[in-house]
């Protein structure tokens, strides 16, 4: 390559390197010029201090001679002498007659160069000498020598790094550029090209190593190309036959899932009849539960409508045979109001009975949305459902407005206080005879919430993730369909528009029901009720 590419190519790591050799150049030249500068800036300072003790030494007896002659003209000479030493600037001598010799500019002195030296003649002090030196001397020729300095360090940095440059060049990066052009220029074309550097020798060096790299790479590229052109081939071939086999197989797919669509729409159906089933289970057990609840307060009745005949025939015989005495019509009086009682007792029961599941029991199969009182509604569906487990001694705490009015679906909070009621006594309840079962609604923003929770057995927490699913039951082959709280969770997200969750707590478990609201007309105070 010609020396004129040097500058033909954008040599940014030649720019690089050449700024870092100045720069590494410049700080050495100045570290070196700094110290030399110093060494000599001492160097003068311990020959100006060698000056002081020579005028010591040298100047001061031949000067006490001449004081001591009152030779003037001598003693100006003498002090003349000392002013032309280098760095001295200002002389005076004091005599101790008051008279005094100087030399030098007065002003230019400074004090911290200043030696005072005493002129005795024999035993006699005769006079003081003053010398006082300055530093302008010696900074002038440190300047000069630093700019010497400068100089040469700067041609000699110039003249090395140009060196360097050209011998960088020659030995790596020109090569570099033929690195680079040959990189530039490879293509799947002109593989077989082999890449050379000119002028090596035959002791391998870092370019030589690098070249016999990219050569291996160029052959490793070659032949993945080839391996490539084969996997290619294969890969036609190989899609030809999986299209085949997709047009095969997607008529498969569509033959099964037509399969799948038909028993999906039969186990939706069976499901749906499965719901309808336990929905009439559960009416079915509530009709039983009322009917024989209805049955003892109407047996009681027949009882004492019987009895009362028996007294009235036994009254009308003994008014017949005018036998009646006082004592005992007041006495069967007495027992026709007793009777009397106790059929009106029961059948103000039977009536309250059939009156809370006719109301149960219609709204479970018509569904239009009306307006219910909130309290009245809870308590006749939980009345109703008391029938089923009278037997055991569950305490029912119901927390509501018992003026709380709103529009809903009766039917679908008929068959959600049934569902909990049910599971509780069937499964939190199991093998116990008492417990305890808390209802509560609250009204906020909108939003009814109903809080059921019983302190049974509680719920499996591996259940508990599924425990909404379709057909999730521990009574599988006891009579448990598992479709109750999947009615539940139908109910509440489809009809009334809500959510059910089932929180932690520490014992039984516990259902959160969170539907939106309209029409709420009062909301004044909570009872609780047993």
């Amino acid at each position: 390559m010609p020396m004129s590419d040097m500058f033909y190519y954008d040599n940014r790591l030649s720019r690089r390197v050449l700024g870092y050799i100045l720069l590494c150049s410049v700080i050495l030249s100045l570290v070196s010029t700094t110290i030399q500068l110093y060494s000599d800036y001492n160097d003068s300072l311990e020959r100006l201090e060698q000056r002081f003790n020579n005028i010591e030494t040298s100047y001061i007896p031949s000067m006490a001679t001449s004081l001591w002659d009152f030779n003037k003209s001598l003693m100006e000479q003498q002090i003349k002498g000392i002013a032309d030493l280098p760095d001295i600037s200002y002389v005076k001598v004091i005599t101790d007659l008051g008279s005094s010799y100087e030399v030098g500019n007065e002003d230019t002195i400074v004090k911290e160069l200043y030696r005072n030296y005493q002129i005795n003649y024999g035993e006699n002090e005769i006079g003081v000498l003053e010398v006082y030196a300055n530093y302008e001397d010696i900074y002038q020729r440190l300047w000069q020598k630093a700019g010497v300095i400068i100089a040469t360090e700067t041609i000699k940095i110039f003249i090395v790094t140009f060196v360097i440059m050209l011998v960088a060049h020659w030995l790596v990066t020109r090569h570099i550029y033929r690195i680079t052009d040959y990189a530039q220029q490879l293509a799947t074309d002109n593989l077989d090209v082999s890449l050379t550097l000119d002028g090596r020798r035959k002791n391998k060096d870092e370019l030589d190593i690098l070249v016999d790299a990219i050569n291996t790479m160029r052959l490793r590229i070659k032949q993945d190309i080839v391996k490539l052109e084969e996997a290619e081939n294969a890969l036609l071939s190989l899609n030809g036959e999986l299209e085949v086999k997709v047009f095969d197989r997607t008529a498969k797919l569509q033959e099964s899932n037509a399969q799948l669509q038909q028993s999906l729409d039969d186990l939706t159906l069976a499901k749906d009849q499965l719901v309808q089933s336990e929905k009439m289970a559960s009416l079915g057990q509530l009709v039983a539960g009322v009917a024989h609840e209805v049955n003892t307060p109407l047996g009681i009745c027949v009882t004492s409508i019987t009895a009362l005949k028996e007294k009235v025939d036994a009254l009308k015989k003994a008014v017949d045979d005018q036998e009646l005495t006082k004592s005992q019509l007041s006495d069967t009086l007495d027992l026709l109001t007793e009777y009397q009682q106790i059929i009106e007792r029961s059948l103000n029961k039977s009536v309250e009975l059939i009156r809370g599941f006719k109301s149960v029991a219609v709204e479970q199969h018509t569904d239009p949305e009306h307006k219910i009182n909130l309290a009245q509604h809870v308590n006749d569906v939980v009345n109703t459902v008391k029938t089923m487990f009278k037997r055991k001694k569950y305490n029912i705490h119901i927390d509501l407005d018992k003026d709380f009015e709103f529009v809903t679906f009766p039917s679908a909070w008929n068959q959600i206080l049934t569902n909990f009621l049910m599971n509780s006594h069937i499964h939190g309840f199991e093998g116990r005879d008492e417990g305890e079962i808390s209802i509560k609604f609250s009204e906020n923003n909108g939003y009814l919430t109903m809080l059921y929770q019983d302190n049974g057995h509680g719920i499996d927490a591996e259940l508990k993730k599924t425990i909404f699913d379709p057909f999730v039951t521990t009574k599988r082959g006891q009579g448990g369909s598992g479709l109750g709280l999947n009615i539940v969770f139908n109910l509440v997200h489809s009809k009334l528009g809500g959510t059910i969750t089932c929180p932690d707590v520490d014992s039984g478990c516990c259902f959160k029901v969170k539907v939106p609201v309209e029409f709420v007309e009062k909301a004044v105070f909570k009872e609780s009720m047993a």
